[in-house]
């Protein structure tokens, strides 16, 4: 099957984004193509005239330390992510989100700008960042710009990114700090379908047995990768003891929407399956973040 009448394999954000305003035709960005070339496959997706390859962008490549924040290119594929020993120190939400997305052969494709540019509200990978306070560096003809993540998300796969103006280079997140520390797990069927039927990361911060700041993210909890704000508000100064993570938990399943999926988990398990993950996720970050 052919995907496109023309495959450009783009050197810089400059090139890639004059790519993309002089293609003749449709055109669209692809890195690892997992989810692009499948839904062309399938049809679910008009065909292009250009695809513009930006895995050999140097800058979306890239993986560093600037000043207080480490920088994750874009086209990072997850193996790479998941393998790293810079982000299991600072990110081990995302490394361990990475290492869950689909077998082998699609780690070692797929990238986390990929999985957060398509919008699912239960991506791994966006889940995590959101939880570890990421922004995200977008770039277009007019300059650049850098923006929470959470306003990449617009609703159930979509995405704020226009898909000829603007290219997604990487996300920047703060370093983690003494006393700080994250975690990300999820549940999904055995085999069939990819998508989780529920994720969850938390990131904490901990001091002399209180929990200083937090932050939860989960999904599919509404129509886009969604931080559980309310539950972080009655956990943030206090120390863990049972009845606040119960109250957490009663103002997680307040803020969050949960819905039936004939392919995944009705909104009942889901509500059940919250209350485990959320037990389990803290404790694990609670325990990590031990100065």
């Amino acid at each position: 099957m052919t995907f496109c009448e023309q495959y450009y394999v783009a050197e810089t954000v400059e090139d890639a984004l004059r790519a993309l305003v002089t293609s003749p035709g449709p055109v669209r960005i692809i890195a690892g193509g997992t989810d692009l070339l499948l839904e062309i496959q399938q049809g679910s997706h008009s065909l292009l005239h250009t695809l513009v390859d930006v895995t050999q962008i140097p800058e979306l490549c890239g993986l560093e330390i600037r000043q207080q924040e480490l920088f994750i290119g874009a086209s990072l594929t997850h193996r790479q992510i998941t393998e790293s020993p810079i982000v299991q120190q600072h990110c081990q939400a995302l490394a361990e989100a990475c290492g869950m997305i689909g077998g082998p052969q699609v780690r070692n494709m797929a990238t986390i700008g990929g999985n957060v540019a398509h919008a699912l509200p239960a991506a791994d990978g966006a889940i995590a960042l959101l939880a570890l306070d990421a922004w995200a560096e977008v770039a277009s003809l007019e300059g650049r710009r850098t923006i929470p993540i959470a306003t990449l998300f617009d609703g159930p796969g979509k995405s704020t990114l226009h898909p000829t103006r603007d290219l997604l280079v990487g996300f920047i997140v703060p370093l983690c700090k003494s006393g700080q520390a994250s975690t990300f797990k999820r549940v999904m069927r055995p085999q069939g379908v990819a998508l989780p039927i529920l994720n969850l990361a938390v990131w904490l911060e901990r001091r002399d047995d209180k929990i200083v700041h937090v932050r939860i993210a989960s999904g599919p909890c509404g129509p886009t990768p969604t931080r559980l704000t309310e539950a972080e508000g009655v956990l943030k100064g206090k120390p863990p003891a049972y009845k606040i993570r119960r109250a957490a938990l009663q103002a997680i399943l307040s803020q969050a929407s949960f819905r039936t999926s004939r392919h995944r988990a009705t909104a009942e398990y889901r509500r059940h399956l919250v209350g485990v993950l959320f037990e389990e996720v803290f404790q694990n970050a609670w325990e990590r973040a031990v100065a």
